[in-house]
């Protein structure tokens, strides 16, 4: 399935009315991930120049975990390419704050999205990382291995019940005990589907497929009904597939991958089959996110992600399109759909860790990421927050619509990418997954492929 590939917040943050994010992953729609390819290279070098004193036992060696004292003091925080856009709103926050907490004084410093990895690195191993810092899963994971990371399941437990439970594990590292960040905003998307291909194949076009096993067995169906001349689905499945199949995706230590397993090789068993029938569009293996969303314009695909931005291009471009449009939840076998979760770090070695702490919780707690929400295409973390009217009442618009479908699914939803899950492992993954499609090699040996290529990666780094 298809999606314009961004990156989180920054240059594809925009104001709400604008768009949505559409993601590449089948079945979701992806916050634009701003980490850059570099950030691999970066989680390495970080990992092996910064000071010995700084690694091994967690977020709190070298430094305490008590946040308890005054809150006072200068504090620096860092954010991700959102100065340009959101100026305005940020020196808002800060004002409040210190209003709030005399005292204090909030520096904010904002670093452009491209390099924003090397930055983090640089500053960790330089010793001059901001006391609170605005980071994703994968780029907080080398932090907290490092040890700069303050584990906030130990300085904020307080916090944990006002987040939603899925967005505050989304900020845990496999094999760490703790949660490392603040969460923040989030994002995710409904899936649409063609009703009236779903009508021409004998389908119900008001029951949609709600697991993959629906999925498969409408494609088929669909395939056999047009010939093969209509495909269900556009994309080959990705890691957040196998998470939301039921797969294990690591051990329970986080020292390996584990979708190789009876459910993952399911998975892939059946992509094959839908391969095979074309009921997976034939194109799968080398398809752009714009290609496959072709695909759905064209009516040559039966369902598709995407955001509010797609259905006012159908509206324009394909009316009768736009006219059969279905919107329904992300395909999931767990009952949890897969989100993308951003957050806010504070600095174990901070030397104002009240402040830095409290700062943490001010930015993201229910009443700044609901006005933050109110001004950008994303989705607030705090628990009860998704069900402002904002988020649930019709208002007869195309934005709204989308919206209310994708804030409905994430109360209980999960970041199904592992935090150690790199852009170099999901090529690997990729390129195994191919094979088996295509038929050079069974779906259990390039699953056990994809994950010792995956374990060798994840060593080196």
């Amino acid at each position: 399935m298809s999606a314009r590939r961004g990156r989180p917040g920054c240059p594809q943050l925009r104001p709400a009315r604008a768009r949505l994010v559409r993601a590449k992953e089948p079945f979701t729609v992806r916050i634009a991930r701003r980490i850059s390819r570099r950030t691999v290279t970066a989680a390495v070098v970080l990992a092996t120049v910064l000071p010995l004193s700084a690694c091994g036992g967690g977020s709190d060696a070298g430094s305490s975990s008590d946040a308890s004292g005054k809150i006072e003091g200068k504090i620096t925080f860092q954010t991700w390419n959102l100065q340009a856009n959101f100026k305005d709103y940020f020196n808002g926050v800060i004002a409040d704050f210190e209003k709030k907490y005399p005292g204090t004084e909030v520096k904010w410093v904002d670093r452009p999205a491209d390099g924003y990895a090397d930055k983090i690195s640089a500053d960790a191993a330089g010793g001059t990382l901001p006391d609170v810092v605005n980071v994703s899963p994968d780029l907080l994971a080398p932090l907290v291995k490092a040890g700069l990371a303050l584990d906030l399941d130990k300085s904020a437990a307080q916090y944990r019940k006002e987040y939603l439970p899925g967005a505050w594990a989304g900020d845990q590292v496999p094999g760490v005990e703790g949660t490392y960040a603040f969460p923040w905003y989030l994002n995710t998307g409904p899936l649409f589907y063609n009703k009236r291909l779903f009508k021409d194949a004998g389908l119900d076009p008001e029951k949609p497929p709600t697991t993959y096993d629906q999925v498969f067995d409408a494609g088929l169906r669909i395939a056999k009904q047009s010939g093969g001349k209509i495909a269900t689905l556009a994309n080959v499945p990705t890691i957040e597939d196998f998470g939301r199949y039921g797969a294990q995706l690591t051990n329970k230590a986080g020292t390996g991958f584990a979708f190789n397993d009876a459910k993952g090789v399911q998975l892939l068993t059946r992509y094959k089959e839908l391969y095979d029938a074309k009921a997976l569009d034939p194109q799968a293996l080398t398809a752009t996110p714009e290609s496959a969303g072709h695909k759905f314009l064209t009516e040559s695909v039966a369902m598709n992600p995407g955001s509010a931005l797609d259905l006012g291009n159908f509206k324009k471009q394909a009316p009768n399109l736009y006219k059969n449009i279905g919107i329904t939840d992300q395909i999931t076998n767990t009952g949890k759909v897969n989100m993308y979760v951003m957050g806010v770090m504070v600095n174990s070695q901070s030397k104002r860790k009240p402040a830095a702490v409290a700062f943490g919780h001010f930015v993201t707690d229910a009443t700044r990421q609901m006005a933050f929400a109110k001004q950008v295409a994303i989705f607030p973390s705090t628990a009860g927050s998704l069900d402002d009217p904002y988020f649930t009442k019709e208002d007869g618009t195309d934005e709204t619509r989308v919206r209310i479908a994708a804030a409905k699914s994430l109360k209980n939803a999960v970041n199904y990418t592992p935090v150690q899950f790199s852009d170099q492992m999901k090529t690997a993954l990729g390129n195994e997954v191919a094979k088996a499609l295509q038929g050079k090699q069974s779906p259990k040996e390039a699953l056990d492929n994809a994950v010792k290529a995956c374990d060798r990666l994840l060593q080196q780094s």
